[in-house]
């Protein structure tokens, strides 16, 4: 679906997709695709020494009309990481994402970020309400979700 994305959005977006292009500014990150500048599909892969090391993922990143402002949603696609705070629908459950959002994240550092939640895993493991919260939430945007974050020990 694109959206008509704010003068800003797009002017913020274009000097940020730059960037990528020039180089990858997150190791084991690329976007593989762009086409349309308010959704972006990236890939992972997963850190060396870590739970993760060499498994491929994709985040699709959606770019709301008045980005930076508010948070892009992001999804990993399927099949997402089996990580405590990513529900098997790609939903991720973290703070910067949502609350925690600022104007002056980035999507490098929103790729840092979560590059850094999985590598911090100790293990693999769903979200202990995953079968409840995928069920409640099918179909629906995870920004539409009242999260509880508690649990920094992943």
């Amino acid at each position: 679906m694109r959206r008509n994305l704010s003068r800003q959005a797009q002017k913020r977006l274009m000097n940020e997709l730059d960037g990528w292009f020039e180089g990858s500014p997150v190791p084991g990150m690329k976007v593989l695709s762009a086409d349309s500048l308010d959704e972006w599909l990236v890939e992972l892969v997963g850190a060396e020494n870590t739970v993760y090391a060499n498994e491929r993922y994709f985040l699709k990143f959606r770019f709301p009309e008045d980005y930076p402002f508010e948070p892009p949603e992001i999804t990993f696609q399927q099949p997402a990481p089996q990580h405590p705070h990513v529900y098997t629908n790609g939903h991720i459950c973290l703070n910067i994402l949502f609350d925690g959002w600022s104007p002056a994240l980035t999507v490098t550092s929103i790729c840092l970020s979560i590059l850094s939640m999985l590598s911090s895993a100790n293990r693999k493991g769903i979200p202990p309400d995953n079968d409840t919260y995928v069920a409640k939430s099918h179909g629906k945007s995870p920004k539409e979700t009242r999260w509880m974050f508690h649990d920094d020990s992943v």
